[in-house]
Formats: structure tokens, C-alpha cells, sequence
């Protein structure tokens, strides 16, 4: 009975986390259009890798393997490592205005500034890291990736089983 419940709690989790990274690619997406962040070509790339986290969803749930889990893992890599540099880049833009504003700012006083600044808001692009995590905790021990291992090495499953397998076919004994 344990074993059918922890299936089904993770199967509930696994649903949960998909929901939450579809919600928030498609929350941040269309908040991102509606305030206009198209303007250039660096921050169009924001909306741009979120509409590409709806493509790896849209592939993964198409394609149910584990090639479809790996490219959603990738596309997530690729979110929290944009999202940390988003947060850099609107830090340093904030910084930098600032010292246009009032030159006498400097240590402490120059970082908190720029930090509650809301043009551009310093930490806003942490939000797509944390989509990130979310679609990496969803793709985390993911079952098509279990299953994969499972075929593509019967015979190291089986050995590690205590199995004896037969040396040219690879079939138990």
C-alpha cells in the first residue's frame, strides 16, 4: 500500500509543479509584453526563453520519453542562468542611473538605492530562475528518464540485482 501512495503522491506533485511552471511562463510572459519589455534585443530575450519553456512543456507532454524531459531540463538550465544575470543586469543599469542622479552616492547607500529602484526592478528576473527550479524539481527523478536507464542496461540492472546474465544476450539465468 505504501509503495501505490508514494506513486500517487508523486504523480500529484509531479502535476502540481507542471501547473505552477506553466502558470507562471505564461504570467510572466504576458506581463512582460504588457509593460512593453520588446523595446531591444536584450530584453526581448526574457519573453522570449519563457516562450520557449512553453515549448518544452508543449514538447515534453507531447512527446511523453526522455528526450522530452532532457530538453525541458535544458530550457530550465537556461532559465535560472538568465534569471541571475537579469537580476545583474537590472542591478547594474539601477546602479548606474543612480550615480547619474546623485554622484555623492557610493557604498551602501548606492547598493539599497539602486535595490528599491523600480526601473527596472533589481530582482524581478529571479522569478524565472525560481520557474526554473520549479520545472527542474518537476523533471527531478522524472519516471521517463527511470525508464530509460532501465532499457538501455538490463543486464548492469540485473547484475546489480544479483542476477546472472547470460554474457551474449544479456537475459538472466
Amino acid at each position: 500500500m505504501t509503495g501505490s501512495f508514494d506513486t500517487g503522491t508523486l504523480a500529484a506533485l509531479r502535476q502540481i509543479l507542471l501547473s505552477v511552471l506553466v502558470l507562471g511562463l505564461v504570467g510572466i510572459g504576458a506581463e512582460l509584453l504588457l509593460i512593453n519589455h520588446l523595446e531591444s534585443p536584450a530584453p526581448l530575450f526574457a519573453p522570449a526563453l519563457l516562450g520557449a519553456g512553453l515549448a518544452a512543456v508543449t514538447a515534453h507532454l507531447l512527446h511523453r520519453g526522455p528526450l522530452g524531459v532532457r530538453v525541458l531540463q535544458l530550457v530550465m538550465v537556461i532559465l535560472i542562468g538568465t534569471g541571475v544575470l537579469g537580476m545583474y543586469y537590472h542591478l547594474a543599469a539601477n546602479l548606474e542611473f543612480q550615480r547619474e542622479m546623485d554622484p555623492s552616492l557610493g557604498g551602501i547607500a548606492l547598493f539599497w538605492k539602486a535595490m528599491s529602484a523600480t526601473t527596472p526592478p533589481a530582482l524581478a528576473p529571479g522569478s524565472m530562475a525560481q520557474l526554473g527550479l520549479v520545472g527542474l524539481a518537476y523533471t527531478f527523478r522524472h519516471p521517463a528518464i527511470a525508464r530509460s536507464h532501465a532499457r538501455e542496461r538490463p543486464a548492469e540492472t540485473a547484475v546489480r540485482q544479483g542476477d546472472r546474465v547470460h554474457e551474449r544476450t544479456g537475459e538472466a539465468r
